[in-house]
């Protein structure tokens, strides 16, 4: 099995090197990968259901915009996924999220993530599936 991802530190902020072996897996990934860093996603119920629709031109953004969406839900409902389907096509990601709203009295509090961003991200497609790199403001 292919390692899904870890994460790389930074100075004032804090990275994540991602691994799929289709695009959508490695977008799922990434977004354990960023629930990983805001608390103990094996600890967390799967008691809530969202959906996330996104629209970009490129994976890069797709990438960035689809991590965005999953902290926007942290920030304005305090949601957090811990398992993820997503599908991708015609530069359209629709997601499924399972997941609970976060109550920082009953689960691990780790950091606080801003937001995804540009800054040294990388989406390339390998001999072994796909590869991602993204940086978060924390």
């Amino acid at each position: 099995m292919i390692k899904q991802y870890k994460q790389i530190d930074m100075s004032g902020d804090v990275g994540l090197k991602v691994w799929g072996q289709t695009l959508e897996e490695l977008f799922e990934n990434a977004a354990t990968g960023l629930s990983e860093l805001i608390t103990d996603v094996s600890a967390l119920p799967e008691t809530e259901t969202r959906e996330v629709h996104v629209v970009a031109d490129s994976s890069e953004d797709l990438l960035v915009l689809w991590l965005n969406e999953l902290v926007f839900l942290f920030d304005s409902d305090n949601y957090v996924g811990r398992s993820f389907a997503v599908s991708i096509a015609d530069k359209k990601l629709k997601a499924k999220i399972s997941g609970t709203t976060f109550d920082p009295s009953e689960y691990e509090s780790r950091l606080l993530i801003k937001a995804a961003t540009y800054h040294d991200l990388t989406v390339c497609k390998t001999s072994t599936g796909w590869e991602a790199t993204v940086i978060f403001d924390i």
